[in-house]
């Protein structure tokens, strides 16, 4: 059973209730990253005035205006036309990261942010379909080239301080299923030896 928490159109998180408990708890970090992630202030620039004052939050600005305002509120103005969310280098960020990864050596892993994924996300939201798809496909060769090395990582040691750092929330919670697993299974196969 699955429970989406939607404000505003906008999924905040996704409960998926007793089936699968490690997939309970990545649903729950990614819901938590990605709040924090909408809580973030973003800059916006406005394409017409603006005066509304909502609980504790008053907007007064004019068109052509610049300001900071909660992501979340950014996306729900920008959905009205009311703002333009600049770029923000974010495809520039993006980039970066695919590019260490791919001259990265084979057994090491380059570092991401713990957010890297839902800000990914966001961004593929506001591309246009043939930059998705293409940006898509880089994303898969990079988690193909992550998660590989994760599983021989994973297998071998348990998660050091050093690598978690590089690692993204997602990525964590896989490097301890695959560790946890891993360890299990060679218990179960060495059985006494092990």
């Amino acid at each position: 059973m699955t429970k989406d928490i939607t404000i505003n159109n906008y999924i905040l998180n996704t409960v998926r209730l007793p089936s699968n408990t490690s997939d309970n708890e990545v649903k729950i970090i990614q819901g938590a990253y990605r709040i924090e992630y909408l809580m973030e202030d973003v800059r916006v620039s406005y394409k017409r005035d603006v005066n509304v004052s909502v609980g504790g939050l008053t907007i007064d600005a004019k068109e052509g205006d610049l300001s900071s305002l909660p992501r979340w509120v950014a996306k729900i103005l920008l959905d009205q036309g009311t703002v333009e969310i600049p770029d923000n280098h974010v495809s520039a960020y993006i980039s970066r990261a695919l590019n260490r990864e791919r001259i990265a050596k084979p057994h090491d892993l380059s570092g991401i942010d713990t957010d890297f994924y839902i800000r990914v996300n966001d961004y593929l939201e506001g591309l246009k379909e043939r930059e998705r798809e293409n940006l898509i496909v880089s994303m898969n060769s990079f988690i193909a080239s992550r998660l590989e090395k994760i599983v021989k990582l994973a297998a071998a040691s348990p998660l050091s301080p050093e690598l978690k750092e590089k690692l993204s929330a997602e990525e964590n919670e896989l490097y301890i299923l695959v560790h946890n697993s891993s360890s299990t299974f060679k218990q179960r196969v060495l059985k006494k030896f092990v």
